[in-house]
């Protein structure tokens, strides 16, 4: 957050954490903070306690790791030539409990878990703190809990749930059933929907309030209404809950896709819930690095060098031929193609080149500076058609691990240097039209395809070309599960949801095999990550000397 962005290490929340998170099989006890443990007992301390439980949304969202476990391995997503992870793509051997992103995902998310835990106990006891403002941190503390318990639930399955302080090491863990998993994230969801201000965003910019809650139990509510531990309101309480996020608090779509991502407007109408970065590299951690991973390789090409405007192209993710020719078909009426990836690429390095790599229509090209170097039609256009062309053309047929059209969502030209990693871009973790679409899908699977198609429609209209917005209406006639996936995968490309999308529906494995064939060797069982083999080897043994937490079935 821009006014909550320092977070601290306090001795009781960071230090002292759980086996499985801090410490060695060997229950080492280390001092990690100068912050004593009464510290946060005090109106101060309280108050720092509360800024430090936000700081662990900046390890998933924004972050390779984050990106790993949602955008890898997809039917949208495939791999690129560069990085490491692949086993996350490919579903094979590389997938397994020694993975450091899984531990290191895991002790991040239970070290939020336990300072929220800190904040909603030691709250009572706390002076000097009015007993209005004190209910509203042990509101955020509460929606902070639940929504790290809901990124744990969906990646792991059942997890250790922890609801009070863990003050010392112990290796005394149990995984909880999904159906405790699902009460104790909607009750802390719930509790925070009641006591938060009920406003569009807070005054202090970042902080929870009543909707950012809300659209985050809406999300629960979907995943738990497809899931063994399903009610038969499920829907109509997640339709409900995106009803009020979508008209009560003055949230607006823009009306130009690409204005959502402009690097030089981000606390827009369009905002729920962000996660906040900053050009200050003393409080901006590892930053939001979602720049680097969906670029290609331009960088090699004649004309061109890196720099920081056309960015550090680590190639982490090329789409799918599914997402280019199938989501992305509609290209006369639909502006989202075109506003979704960068398709033309200017000379920084102008001269004249012996040959081309990758275009051969021609054997020499020579740019000025701000020529265009590389274009991508999107299409296979001819070779007589290019050589007409000054520049490289990209066909679909040359597309690579190295070469392919490259979303532009996230490109951070505000860094200091080509070669700087953290960016300063604050990160969507909603958005208005994701709550649409999310609302669009409840009230189909409650029987109401007439308001499902009102809220598909808000965001197709949105989508289209100057003149051709009527064009992008569907009738209610012609709304199924098919043409939400789509829509998703659309408007969502690359915004960290595919997976958790794919396994709400139950369609991870059945999309995945059918659009994504470098990752044919995904199974049932890889709908749940491994548990890290750290937390099972710091738990405690039985009698015959097992982990009393066992590995999900599969790894």
């Amino acid at each position: 957050m821009k006014n909550i962005r320092k977070s601290i290490a306090v001795c009781g929340m960071a230090a002292l954490m759980l086996a499985g998170q801090g410490c060695k099989d060997v229950l080492d006890e280390n001092i990690i903070s100068g912050v004593g443990n009464d510290y946060l007992n005090t109106a101060k301390g309280f108050e720092d306690g509360v800024k430090a439980a936000y700081s662990s949304l900046r390890f998933y969202y924004a972050t390779q790791q984050g990106l790993t476990m949602s955008e890898f391995g997809t039917d949208i997503y495939a791999t690129g030539a560069d990085g490491g992870y692949k086993g996350f793509h490919f579903y094979d051997g590389q997938l397994n409990p020694t993975v450091d992103y899984l531990a290191t995902t895991w002790d991040e998310l239970y070290k939020g878990i336990n300072t929220c835990n800190a904040i909603i106990e030691r709250a009572p006891n706390v002076t000097g703190i009015a007993d209005n403002v004190k209910k509203l941190r042990v509101a955020e503390a509460k929606f902070l809990r639940g929504h790290y318990y809901y990124i744990l639930h969906q990646q792991y399955g059942g997890v250790d749930l922890r609801l009070t302080e863990t003050l010392l090491p112990t290796k005394e863990t149990k995984r909880a059933t999904d159906a405790e998993m699902y009460a104790a994230i909607i009750k802390d969801l719930s509790e925070a929907v009641t006591d938060l201000e009920a406003k569009a965003q807070s005054s202090d910019y970042g902080r929870a309030t009543k909707p950012h809650a809300q659209a985050i139990l809406a999300k629960v509510y979907l995943a738990k209404a497809y899931s063994s531990e399903k009610a038969a309101d499920d829907f109509t309480k997640a339709a409900d809950l995106l009803k009020e996020v979508s008209t009560k608090y003055g949230y607006k779509l823009l009306d130009d896709f690409a204005a959502v991502f402009d690097e030089n407007n981000q606390n827009h109408s369009e905002v729920v819930f962000a996660v906040q970065y900053t050009t200050d590299a003393l409080t901006n951690g590892t930053g939001n690095s979602l720049h680097l991973y969906f670029g290609m390789q331009y960088d090699v090409q004649p004309g061109m060098k890196r720099d920081t405007y056309w960015g550090r192209p680590f190639k982490r993710l090329r789409p799918t031929e599914y997402l280019l020719n199938t989501v992305f078909a509609d290209r006369v009426n639909d502006s989202r193609y075109k506003k979704t990836f960068r398709d033309t690429w200017l000379s920084n390095n102008p001269g004249t080149y012996n040959a081309a790599s990758f275009d051969d229509s021609k054997t020499k090209v020579t740019f000025a500076a701000g020529d265009t170097t590389i274009y991508i039609p999107g299409y296979e256009m001819t070779k007589e058609e290019r050589a007409k062309k000054p520049y490289q053309v990209l066909v679909p047929s040359k597309y690579s691990e190295a070469l392919f059209p490259t979303l532009q969502k996230f490109f951070d030209s505000k860094r200091p240097d080509m070669t700087y990693e953290p960016g300063s871009r604050d990160y969507y973790v909603v958005r208005l039209a994701d709550v649409y679409l999310l609302l669009a899908e409840a009230l189909l699977q409650s029987g109401d395809k007439a308001g499902a198609a009102e809220a598909l429609n808000m965001v197709r209209y949105r989508a289209g070309w100057p003149g051709k917005k009527d064009k992008m209406a569907i009738a209610a006639k012609d709304i199924t599960m098919e043409t939400i996936i789509e829509e998703r995968a659309r408007e969502l490309a690359g915004e960290q949801t595919r997976w958790l999308d794919l396994k709400r529906w139950g369609l991870l494995v059945e999309r995945v095999k059918k659009y994504n064939p470098q990752a044919s060797a995904i199974q049932d069982y890889h709908a749940v990550r491994p548990i890290p083999q750290t937390q099972i080897d710091r738990s405690a043994k039985t009698s015959d000397g097992k982990s009393v937490f066992p590995q999900n079935p599969g790894y």
